[in-house]
């Protein structure tokens, strides 16, 4: 098959949407398909682009035989809605003039949503393209953006919900990463049966304990100090969504215990104001880096003894798996999870970590206290989720199952409607 993906982040940005994309198009590739990648120059979350880059109208490269195409967007840091608006609308024109202009025909234009107008240039270009439309879901928009309160104007709030309706109605087919999302999805478009869910997974051999060096993980521990400390870690993003204060304020509850630190890495909207807080309660026992290329990942993670997986407490949530809990099962860290719903099924199933109420900091605490007494739980934890994400969310499997979607999609094409209800994920 010949694969148009359209996401606007790719490596060597380190989010889950560039890692998500990156992985399944080197898979698609390895199989014997060809892939062709439209994106931005790689600028998250700073909005300042990547060193050897520049924001230029057309640039081409050959990532592990994957074709990138990087588009010219208006840049904006990853905070206030307005200019990020902006940001993905430029994304949105950009690819639609170079498919009119520059790209022959594909079997296949996989958009990827959020952002909005990344999932919707899937419509547009699948059409000039001639190609079937593979919608796919990570995040429920504008759902998390109420969530969040990054947006109040009802009008604006209105047009948004009607372009999510116009997608899932269009699309040929949706592959939404949860099953929440898939009944969210298929209530809208009832009583038609063209979703699949493909969750979100990781990468067993990158995340591996048995992968890290040594001696750079050894250097790293000596440098930041985190020699003889129980390390209580949160990677990713540090955004409205994640509720981090609550990290903060179990350290403040925790401040007296020197053997213990938190240790948060990475960037977004809320960094400042985090960094703020920090000072303002004089906690010592919090170390904050920036973010760290994707190759640091494993290796920061072996450094930690517990993984902090956190969002805010509101019902949207409960909807999402975020991928990190993944890469810290895989790295065999007992997770705790302040994330209700599936999420949460997924460590009480697997029995790797402790679940606790969203925004409850006192309950945080007293799970990191738990932990560090429990030796003998903490190793049970430790291997049940490295061999529950082996078992159940291997990156290169649900690739593999993602394909056999798509090779469906594409020789059934002339008749869609009657084939869409025999496509089902193992």
């Amino acid at each position: 098959m010949n694969i148009l993906f359209l996401s606007h982040y790719f490596p060597p940005e380190v989010n889950a949407p560039a890692s998500r994309a990156y992985e399944h198009c080197k898979e698609w590739v390895r199989l014997g398909h060809k892939v062709t990648v439209i994106t931005s120059a790689p600028n998250h979350p700073k909005g300042k682009v990547y060193a050897g880059y520049k924001n230029k109208l057309y640039q081409k490269e050959m990532v592990d035989g994957i074709e990138v195409i990087r588009i010219w967007t208006y840049l904006s840091a990853n905070e206030g809605f307005g200019k990020r608006a902006l940001n993905y609308f430029s994304y949105f024109i950009s690819v639609v003039v170079l498919s009119i202009f520059m790209l022959s025909r594909k079997d296949i234009v996989l958009s990827t949503s959020p952002q909005f107008f990344n999932g919707l240039a899937g419509y547009p270009v699948s059409k000039i393209l001639k190609a079937v439309w593979v919608l796919e879901i990570r995040d429920l928009w504008p759902e998390s953006i109420l969530a969040v309160g990054a947006m109040k104007n009802k009008k604006i709030i209105s047009i948004l919900y009607a372009i999510e309706k116009f997608m899932y109605k269009k699309a040929d087919y949706i592959i939404p990463v949860t099953d929440a999302f898939n009944t969210y999805i298929s209530k809208i478009i009832y009583p038609y049966r063209k979703t699949c869910v493909i969750n979100n997974a990781v990468n067993n051999d990158f995340f591996n304990p048995k992968s890290v060096d040594i001696e750079a993980l050894t250097e790293f521990k000596q440098y930041y100090a985190l020699e003889n400390k129980f390390v209580i870690s949160y990677v990713g993003t540090h955004g409205m969504a994640h509720g981090l204060k609550t990290l903060l304020n179990a350290a403040k509850v925790l401040r007296n215990r020197k053997d213990i630190i938190f240790l948060l890495i990475g960037d977004g909207a809320e960094k400042n104001e985090l960094k703020k807080i920090k000072k303002e309660l004089s906690l010592d026992n919090v170390l904050m880096l920036p973010q760290l290329p994707k190759d640091k990942m494993p290796m920061v993670l072996d450094a930690s003894d517990i993984s902090i997986v956190h969002l805010k407490r509101d019902k949207a949530f409960e909807k999402v798996i975020p991928s990190k809990l993944f890469e810290s099962m895989a790295m065999g860290k007992p997770v705790i999870l302040g994330v209700k719903g599936e999420a949460a099924k997924i460590i009480n199933q697997s029995r790797s970590g402790v679940c606790i109420e969203p925004e409850n900091h006192f309950q945080m605490a007293n799970a990191i206290l738990a932990l560090k007494r429990d030796v003998a739980g903490y190793r049970k934890m430790s291997n049940a989720g490295m061999n529950y994400v082996r078992c159940n969310y291997d990156r290169r499997k649900l690739a593999q199952d993602y394909l056999n979607v798509l090779s469906k999609l594409v020789i059934h094409s002339d008749n869609p409607d009657a084939e869409y209800l025999n496509v089902s994920n193992q």
